[in-house]
């Protein structure tokens, strides 16, 4: 019996596999567990294994690259045109099975346990930076139902809140002074805990010879460098910096038909997180334009008399993810833009 390419289903505990012959015919049907299936393919004469990128995949990837197979990560919306019919487990693992056979198949890189630290760190930090936000929403909110405003902005809030607290004029009840200092308390526990990741990161990217090169580009600070290289590592996987782009959603989308090209605005796919931290530091190096390089500011210029300020801060966070691609992937330093020569 041979193989040519085995698609497995993921699952906490079991995994369902569907193996195909060179022809394309299904040649094994197997459900395992976890250390089932590691046991059945160590010995498993395969060419191709592939997956769907997904909680739990990059960890048994390198298990199974460790066997000696090749295996293909691909993302589960480039899979489901391949499912043939009603869904069920068996289905998937034989959609994937002929999905990673295709050549212009996009596939994702498999993370290394570094790349996984550092998304961790960035997801867990993530999460406590929009609880902070909603606990202030919520603060302004319920004192504002107290006849209190406050402006827009966790500094004010942070100054004015210990002094409402103090303040016996104000007609607050006890139970609501409570309450105050209760999230008074779980803010100052939120922020805390940021500014501790905030300290690990900072240390991480001093260690890390790529973050230490992107930091020098206008706009990428230590989150951004990390947060970059635990998304896509050195950027080998994109072939220029346009395909990071696309892949990060800041480049226009696209719905041509009958010959005629139709730009729309950017498409917003991939990782959000990312984009959103080049588009908060597109917009930094914007507000301080007069300190950056003589071509940089030349360029932003010439944009602003054009058009909108918000059309210049994402194509500027177009071209800062451009020059993140041909630092890491091209292992050179940043060389800021000069200014054209006129002709």
């Amino acid at each position: 019996m041979k193989i040519y390419a085995l698609g497995i289903d993921l699952g906490k505990t079991v995994f369902h596999l569907v193996g195909l012959d060179a022809s394309g015919q299904v040649v094994v049907r197997k459900r395992c567990s976890r250390k089932q299936l590691l046991a059945f393919t160590a010995n498993l004469d395969v060419q191709l294994i592939g997956m769907e990128a997904c909680s739990g995949a990059h960890f048994l990837g390198r298990a199974l690259r460790a066997q000696g197979h090749e295996v293909r990560l691909m993302p589960a919306q480039y899979v489901k045109p391949y499912v043939k019919t009603n869904k069920s487990d068996y289905i998937d693992a034989e959609a994937i099975a002929e999905a990673v056979q295709r050549p212009r198949m996009r596939f994702v890189p498999i993370k290394t346990e570094e790349q996984l630290d550092l998304q961790a760190l960035h997801r867990v930090r993530e999460r406590w930076v929009m609880r902070r936000t909603a606990v202030v929403n919520q603060i302004r909110s319920l004192l504002l139902e107290r006849g209190l405003t406050l402006p827009k902005g966790r500094r004010y809030l942070e100054e004015q809140l210990p002094r409402i607290l103090e303040d016996a004029e104000l007609n607050l009840s006890g139970s609501f002074r409570v309450l105050l200092s209760q999230l008074k308390l779980e803010l100052e526990q939120l922020a805390g805990r940021i500014e501790q990741m905030d300290g690990v990161i900072q240390k991480m990217a001093k260690e890390n010879e790529d973050c230490q090169r992107l930091t020098e580009i206008p706009g990428v600070g230590p989150v951004t460098a990390t947060a970059l290289i635990g998304a896509i590592g050195n950027g080998s996987a994109f072939g220029k910096g346009r395909a990071l782009s696309a892949w990060m959603g800041i480049v226009p989308g696209e719905h041509s038909t009958g010959g005629k090209q139709k730009l729309l605005g950017i498409s917003k796919r991939g990782n959000k997180y990312l984009r959103r931290l080049f588009v908060q530091g597109a917009r930094s190096v914007l507000q301080q334009r007069q300190k950056q390089a003589p071509g940089l500011r030349d360029w932003l210029a010439q944009l602003l008399a054009r058009t909108h300020q918000n059309v210049v801060v994402v194509a500027l966070a177009n071209k800062l993810v451009r020059m993140a691609w041909a630092v890491l992937c091209k292992n050179e330093r940043y060389r800021a833009p000069l200014l054209a020569v006129a002709t």
